[in-house]
């Protein structure tokens, strides 16, 4: 039987460099991390997934990279990330790291051979053209900040691809050497304890663009089972996250028949879940939800609020993107980047607003699939707009009121990006430390939250459904797996209202109260009115008491 865990797991993104700081010298590193696992376990967190560690001349926040079978020195050495490995799975916390194979850093030994002979054994592990191709300003992932997606190697008289930055070529997917080389790479640091791989932008990863008369296949999806495959015989419960940002036709190609990726990111709910906040309307989100494609019974949804990159809104229309952007990022110059989202953490957006924050991530842990937390979702950190793009929202993690944040006893001119110290949302104030000491705090809800999202299994492996509730600001669903039935119910506007759940089949149930924004007066009798406070939420047990 397969070990489906990711349906059940609580997943925390953090980027080790930012994370904690063991030797002061202003970098984070894998003994700090090590150090902070009891704090991860004690939230909650039974996954984590960590953003590139690998060497890399870090113009792309690693993501640009030039040895896959290493640790960043650093950050560390692999017997550190070993030791880390180690003491998290003592504590019940399965490791998942970024696979960035889409493209290499150009500092890469691979393609620095590449690009000084045509000769040399790796010249087809990238792409290549003799002339500039016509098409090479179409498809551009970074407008304003990219100009080409092929650029002019001087020393082999080519060009070579590059769906991102010029520093990161593109690898050449149809070359079974490259497959075979992404196969080795999962395979090592499989062996050193990880459960799996996020997959870095998964649609680059099997395009075929400038290889198509080297395809093996017209089917690029089947390099996906490959992977998947070699995957499953390494380590049969091992997963494969993958970030598609796609349109809903594409999405079953990423899940196949259960035989590609386990999980893809939930970026389009993301995104309606957005527009719904502005409106305060749950219509969108629920819209958005059930135009979701049925999946395989081993396939899984990650939400999320969050995440470490921009808040991409380009699955709305351009008059929706503006609605969202006019509330969340009035000033367009600071806070809106690539032409498609906002680079800003979700408590600023929302002002503080703890009600809304709550409401959010109420949603996330109780939407059907599996939650994912960015590192300092937890306290409700903020950004940092004066760092450059993607780096506002990569700000240090806050730990005390100490200088730093307690993140590094460095000098703060040596720190790898500036603590917010700042507003309301400087480490003086928002930081684990002072959170721990009020139980009023977004830090200790979180953990409350978590604890119960795990006891309810229903909502991460169950058939779920959307309620009518007569209200268009309110969002029901039910969801249920085994014998367990659990309801979650969230109000979108700033005012009180009540409901009645239409279409109810569990009449006979007393529905315990599991968790809410306040205290409310229990249910009573079968009408099923659930009262809300603006911006309520409420999630409730079926539980028939004969």
């Amino acid at each position: 039987m397969l070990d489906l865990w990711y349906k059940n797991t609580i997943i925390y993104c953090l980027d080790v460099e930012t994370f904690r700081d063991s030797d002061g010298d202003g970098v984070g590193d894998f003994p700090g991390l090590t150090a902070q696992l009891d704090y991860l376990s004690g939230l909650g967190i039974t996954c984590i997934w960590l953003m590139p560690f690998y060497p890399s001349p870090n113009r792309d926040n690693g993501y640009d990279v030039m040895d896959y079978y290493n640790v960043d020195p650093r950050l560390g050495t692999l017997g550190d990330f070993v030791e880390f490995t180690r003491q998290a799975n003592d504590r019940g916390i399965r490791v998942i790291v970024d696979l960035v194979v889409n493209h290499t850093s150009t500092d890469h030994p691979w393609f620095q051979s590449a690009s000084r002979d045509r000769n040399s054994k790796y010249w087809d592990y990238y792409v290549w053209e003799d002339e500039k191709p016509e098409n090479a300003e179409e498809g551009i992932v970074f407008p304003g900040r990219q100009e080409t997606t092929w650029t002019y190697q001087e020393q082999v008289n080519a060009y070579y691809h590059h769906r991102f930055y010029e520093h990161q070529a593109d690898l050449n997917i149809a070359n079974p050497k490259v497959r075979g080389e992404i196969c080795k790479i999962m395979g090592f640091w499989i062996q050193l304890g990880v459960s799996g791989f996020r997959v870095d932008a998964a649609p680059f990863l099997i395009e075929l663009q400038g290889v198509e008369d080297q395809a093996e296949t017209n089917d690029p999806f089947t390099y996906l089972r490959e992977f998947r495959d070699f995957l499953s015989w390494r380590r049969g419960d091992a997963i494969v996250l993958a970030e598609a940002n796609i349109g809903i036709e594409e999405l079953p190609k990423y899940f196949g028949d259960g035989d590609r990726m386990q999980m893809l990111f939930g970026f389009i709910p993301n995104q309606y879940m957005m527009l719904s906040f502005v409106r305060e309307d749950a219509t969108p989100l629920i819209d958005a939800l059930k135009s979701l494609p049925p999946i395989p019974k081993i396939g899984q949804w990650a939400m999320f609020v969050r995440n470490h990159d921009e808040l991409t809104l380009d699955k709305l229309t351009p008059t929706e993107q503006e609605e969202v952007a006019d509330q969340f990022a009035p000033n367009r110059e600071q806070m809106w980047i690539f032409d498609r989202g906002i680079r800003r953490r979700l408590p600023p957006m929302v002002k503080g607003d703890l009600r809304r924050i709550q409401l959010a991530y109420s949603l996330m842990f109780t939407l059907p699939g599996t939650p994912v937390l960015f590192y300092g979702e937890e306290i409700g950190m903020g950004e940092d707009l004066s760092l450059d793009e993607r780096n506002s929202t990569r700000t240090p993690m806050q730990w005390t009121d100490e200088p730093n944040g307690g993140f590094s006893d460095a000098p703060p001119d040596r720190l790898i990006r500036p603590v917010i110290k700042d507003g309301q949302f400087g480490y003086p104030t928002v930081n684990v430390m002072n959170q721990r000491r009020n139980p009023e705090s977004l830090l200790n809800w979180m953990e409350r939250a978590i604890r119960m999202r795990k006891e309810c299994p229903e909502f991460g492996w169950g058939k779920w459904e959307i309620l009518e509730t007569g209200n268009p600001q309110v969002m029901a669903h039910r969801c249920e797996w085994k014998k367990g039935i659990v309801y979650a119910v969230h109000n979108f506007s700033r005012q009180p209202c009540t409901v009645t759940l239409k279409g109810d089949r569990d009449q006979d149930c007393h529905f315990l109260e599991l968790m809410g924004d306040c205290p409310y007066e229990p249910l009573a009798g079968a009408s099923r009115e659930i009262h809300l406070e603006g911006f309520g939420f409420r999630w409730f047990r079926a539980w028939n008491h004969r």
